[in-house]
Order: C-alpha cells, then structure tokens, then sequence
C-alpha cells in the first residue's frame, strides 16, 4: 500500500505528459519556456486570481511573497506554529521575527480570536496556512488586517484546490503561496510553487525578485533569487491540471469513506461547512501513537506524522522562544497521525486499514 500513489495517477495522464515532455525537448526552452506562461494563465484562472507567478518550489513562492511585501530584518509576521517549517524558516531568512499563535483544536489553523492580541506596532504581516487541504478563516483574518492596515498572505502549499464560501484558496488575501511538490494534491514531478495575487504591482515585483531582481536581461533592480519554475515541471503541471478537479472529488469521496469507517473510534477531520477540503492529509487523533504507528508498519501501512514538534519547539528557535507556551499546538502534536490519502485509494485498502488500526 502506498501513502500518495502517484503510479496510479501516471498512468491515466501518461500519454499527455509523454507529449508535452517531447514537445519541450523539441523547442529546448528549459526555463520559462511557453509551458510556463501557459500554466500561470490556467493556475490564475482556476483559482481566480488576476495573476500567477510560478516559482521553483513553494518554499522559494513564500519567500518571494514576503520579498515582495517588504518584510526585513526587525517585522514580525504573526503565524501559526502547527506548520511545516518552511512557513517559518522563510521568516528567519528575511531576519523577520515569526509570533506564534495557538490554532483551532477542530481545524489545525490559526485562531482567528487570538490574532488581535498578538499585533504589535512591529507586525507587517498574517500568515495563516491552510493546513491539511483546508482553508483558515479568511473573513475573520481579513478583517483584523484591514484593521491594522496589514496585508495577509495565505499559505497554500497544501489547499489549492479547496474552496472557501466557495471562493478558491489562494484567492483569499493580498497575495497566496503554494506548492507543487509531487505529493501535493496538484504535484510535479520534482519541485515548484506559485504565488498569486489581485495587485498589479505586487505581480510585477514577484517576477523581478524571481530572476535575480532583474526588470530585463542584466538589469538589477532589486536583490532578487534564483526561483524560477523550469519548463517540465510546467508541462506536467498541465497535464495534472486537466483531471485536478476530478482527482479533487476522488479525495473527497476517500475521505467520506474513512469518516464512515473511523468516526465512532477515532477524532476525523473536521470540515467547516463553509468549506470544501482537498485532504492533502487525511490526519486524526489516536493517545498512543508510536504503538499505532508500529503496529500500522508490521501489515504493510504506512503513516506519517504532520506535524511531530511545533515550530516553537523546533531545536533552531528553543532559545528564542523558551518562554512561549500554546497548549493546543503541543499536545495535538502529540496525537495526530496521518493516514494514506490519495484519488486512487481503494475501498478494499481503508477496510483493511481499519481493520489493522482496531487490531
């Protein structure tokens, strides 16, 4: 049994992947060739966003994000510790100061009621993610920016394709990160990202900071990076884009199965009914987890724990943040656990997963 199978999925969509690979190899256009134009027209009219900037890997996408904001050396961007480190590594990067707020214990996301009090004349920035395939609570987060004159920058890496009050994720704020890499719900065949926003500006400044800065060929006009998608990834990345919506559905319907299977035993995800999620992670709760883990790993099942230590918790930042206490964060952490989600999960495999969890 596979966590993400991703075989599966090839081999509905090879013959177009093959077509589009030769093609590139054809017209040798490696980077930003016209599969990369391509891909950020459908991407920002699938999410309904005015523009798209592709990037070479989500983490690369939130880094150009908050370059493009303006954050330095001095800003705190309030966030949430249950998240992947890259939401917080790109902070450090910028010499920004991460302020961490507990989340919902339903949903994983940022407590939108606990923001306020975390705002400080040194905050520029919210960064909410949308953990697990589900979107935080924009209304509420927005609000509070509008506020404090703050912008807010969604992280999507693991939501695009979700919706909220039947708006899409990464159309939600000032401006939207996300990634491609190949176990994401829409995912590449290596790494990539995109960033996503309504501003004009900010979309022309993105694209500088992606290519080192540059406003044309050999002029600089800021300090930029090296994040520009290569021209595969974005042929891939069309063809996985035509059966996304239907791989979506696929995802939803694993997930009604493993509630049905799971509920009176274990705590499922829960979905606010103002949303729809992607399941990037299908993720409950269980006390003794290392045994569950084990036991799962001996019938052949893997599992895998997002997140095992908050950000707060993390060696790198024990020092700065050795006074800081979020209760609901550290004690999921030692409790979720996420299952094998994927479109082409079969009712078979999450029968006999249930089986093996209430051996």
């Amino acid at each position: 049994m596979q966590f993400t199978d991703l075989n599966s999925q090839y081999l509905r969509i090879e013959a177009d992947v093959q077509a589009r690979l030769m093609k590139v190899l054809q017209h040798g256009k490696y980077i930003m060739g016209p599969e990369s134009q391509e891909l950020e027209e459908k991407l920002a009219h699938f999410v309904g966003a005015k523009h798209c900037i592709t990037a070479g890997n989500g983490t690369d996408a939130l880094l150009m994000a908050m370059m493009a904001l303006g954050i330095k050396s001095g800003d705190e961007v309030i966030t949430t510790p249950f998240s992947f480190f890259a939401t917080t590594e790109t902070i450090a990067l910028l010499g920004a100061k991460a302020v961490f707020v507990d989340i919902d214990p339903r949903t994983y996301n940022i407590d939108p009621a606990k923001i306020e009090a975390a705002i400080t004349n040194k905050t520029k920035l919210i960064l909410p993610v949308s953990l697990y395939g589900q979107c935080a609570d924009f209304d509420a987060i927005n609000a509070i920016a509008k506020k404090y004159n703050l912008p807010v920058l969604e992280d999507g890496a693991q939501s695009i394709g979700a919706t909220y009050k039947n708006k899409q994720s990464c159309g939600l704020t000032t401006i939207a990160a996300t990634s491609f890499y190949p176990a994401k719900p829409l995912g590449c065949y290596g790494d990539g990202g995109a960033c996503f926003t309504n501003d004009d500006n900010l979309a022309q400044v993105l694209k500088q900071i992606r290519d080192h800065g540059q406003d044309r060929r050999y002029h600089h006009v800021r300090i930029g990076i090296n994040g520009r998608l290569d021209t595969m990834q974005a042929a891939i990345l069309l063809a996985k884009l035509i059966i996304f919506p239907e791989e979506i559905i696929l995802r939803q319907k694993v997930a009604q199965r493993y509630n049905e299977l799971l509920q009176n035993h274990f705590q499922t995800p829960y979905i606010e009914p103002f949303n729809t999620c992607v399941y990037a992670q299908y993720t409950i709760q269980v006390d003794n987890r290392d045994f569950i883990q084990e036991k799962l790993k001996k019938s052949d099942i893997p599992t895998a724990v997002h997140y095992p230590v908050p950000l707060h918790k993390q060696a790198v930042f024990a020092e700065e943040y050795k006074n800081v206490h979020l209760p609901i964060s550290e004690t999921v952490a030692n409790k979720v656990l996420s299952l094998p989600m994927h479109p082409y999960l079969k009712e078979a495999e999450q029968q006999y997963i249930l089986e093996k969890l209430l051996a």
